[in-house]
């Protein structure tokens, strides 16, 4: 990829392919839609893509989808899936492959590769992004192309479809907001959306203007993630791998029997070959940047596709990959595009290793993480038997209530909540949660024994005094609240059912556990449990 001019270092220029709006695009291709059609891809009840369609109906990101909904009546909603958006865009992959080999995917909707060579063939970079456009277009998408020195400006400059002129990298970048850092989640480490709404607060608009601080003052203020922002905004040569070419005894490998043509058992196997290659990375104190994942068929076909990331692939990142690639080979669109026979070898190459130097290593290691992992290898199991829906993960979710806070989800599957838990939650119960979660009905009367209820004005009808549940009989020694919920005050429905309310208390002779309570449909529940 290099090559010595004169002493100095020549960084062989690259150049991203990026698909407009590819999760609305997928989305539309899975539900046999036209183009035309306005779609809008939500996570979270909010939407984070939509087609052209969409917008010029004044549909955006951001919105609820009840409001695009009302702004669009025609809008085709449909959920977040990274598996069907990688699925999707095999397509457009193997287009690409079959013009300019070496093509890495960073995410679904974004490709990159070396330009040096495509240049060369079709005479100039401006022909060869042509050239590849037309590709995509054969495939069924639309694409804008960038070309830059550095593969972060590459992806940048795609978005506005320029090619930036050799030694410009910095020029190009400096008038784009500072907000862009944040824009490209394949290009950023987590919390960089924080640094750069802290940039824009402190003053700082563009990215010129950040490029033009010391870096110095940008190590010793904002950390690390922020040293490597800061290179990207000077245009400098991105950091090579940190490690070396990896040895060949790090590939995993399996002997697919039987032979594997459907995509459940794929990603069965897919999920317990990253399991066997990263304990074999972790053995090596290295993590993996590029993957490749290898796919032989019983006729001998062989299939190959890189995914580049950030930062160093975790298991499930690994799995994540595995499975989506897999599904994008075995259900294309074209049945003859399909591979010839079923997949009877399946090999996870590591292109690209960072060293144990570069990664912050988790705090507990040893015999607790191997039991971690021993576990989910079980759980895996489990769900290969039951079924996906089995074996369900929490992820922290929004809502006011403690069981309103948690989603579930099958193990394996893109973390989706329910509602977006960074959103404002007026009545949300503080902090700390409850322990355990419960939902049994109880009693509360106070001294005489008449039940305790919550009035319309949101207060105890008398001071509450005893508890009556199932083992938990007893006076109360401490009680807090009421604290009165009012949630969908507009629907009649809700209001004949009564208002909702939590209240804390303490039991007498039990000082170590307080009790969660919530009164609704004018009954009071045992809601959770404080350890």
């Amino acid at each position: 990829m290099a090559r010595s001019i004169g002493g100095a270092v020549a960084q062989s220029r690259v150049l991203a392919i990026w698909c407009m709006d590819w999760p609305a695009v997928a989305a539309a291709a899975a539900a046999r839609l036209p183009p035309t059609t306005p779609v809008a891809v939500t996570l979270a009840n909010r939407v984070i893509a939509c087609s052209a369609a969409a917008r010029a109906a004044g549909v955006r990101r951001g919105l609820r989808r009840r409001e695009s909904q009302a702004r669009c009546p025609d809008l085709h909603v449909v959920t977040a899936d990274p598996a069907r958006d990688a699925r999707h865009f095999e397509g457009v992959t193997a287009a690409v492959d079959d013009l300019v080999p070496r093509a890495e995917v960073l995410r679904p909707g974004l490709l990159v590769l070396p330009v040096r060579g495509a240049a060369r063939y079709f005479k100039s970079e401006q022909a060869a992004a042509e050239k590849l456009v037309d590709a995509v277009a054969s495939a069924g998408a639309e694409c804008q192309v960038g070309v830059a020195d550095q593969l972060a400006t590459a992806v940048f400059a795609a978005r506005v479809g320029r090619i930036v002129e050799p030694g410009k990298d910095a020029l190009f970048l400096s008038a784009l907001s500072i907000r862009q850092l944040a824009t490209e989640p394949s290009l950023a480490e987590p919390g960089r959306e924080d640094l750069a709404d802290l940039l824009w607060r402190m003053g700082i608009r563009n990215i010129g203007q950040f490029a033009t601080l010391s870096r110095s003052d940008v190590a010793s203020r904002f950390g690390a993630d922020a040293v490597a922002a800061h290179r990207f905004a000077r245009g400098e040569p991105a950091r090579g791998p940190s490690g070396r070419e990896p040895p060949a005894e790090l590939d995993a490998v399996m002997n697919c029997d039987p032979p594997v043509d459907r995509v459940d058992a794929a990603a069965f196997a897919g999920r317990t070959l990253a399991g066997a290659l990263h304990r074999g990375l972790e053995s090596a104190g290295v993590g993996c940047t590029r993957l490749a994942i290898h796919a032989v068929t019983a006729t001998g076909q062989e299939l190959e596709r890189v995914w580049r990331c950030a930062e160093p692939l975790t298991e499930d990142a690994t799995a994540d990959r595995v499975r989506w690639q897999l599904d994008g080979w075995l259900n294309k669109r074209n049945p003859h595009d399909r591979p010839s026979a079923p997949i009877t070898v399946l090999r996870l190459r590591p292109v690209e290793v960072i060293s144990a130097e570069a990664l912050q290593l988790p705090l507990w290691g040893g015999v607790g993480e191997e039991d971690r992992l021993r576990a989910r290898r079980a759980l895996v199991r489990v769900q290969g038997l039951l079924g996906p829906e089995a074996v369900q993960v929490p992820v922290l979710s929004g809502g006011r209530g403690p069981a309103e806070r948690i989603t579930f989800t099958p193990l394996g599957d893109e973390p989706a909540p329910r509602a977006d838990p960074g959103q404002p939650w007026p009545g949300q119960l503080p902090e700390p949660s409850p322990t355990v979660l419960l939902d049994d009905p109880v009693e509360l009367f106070d001294a005489e024994d008449r039940p305790v209820r919550v009035t319309g004005r949101g207060l105890f009808s008398a001071d509450p005094s005893r508890l009556a549940a199932p083992g938990r009989d007893g006076r109360l020694s401490w009680w807090a609240g009421p604290w009165p919920v009012d949630e969908r005050w507009w629907d009649p429905e809700q209001a004949k059912a009564g208002r909702t309310a939590r209240a804390q208390v303490l039991l007498d002779g039990d000082p170590g556990k307080a009790l969660l309570l919530c009164y609704r449909q004018r009954r009071w529940y045992l809601e959770g449990i404080y350890e």
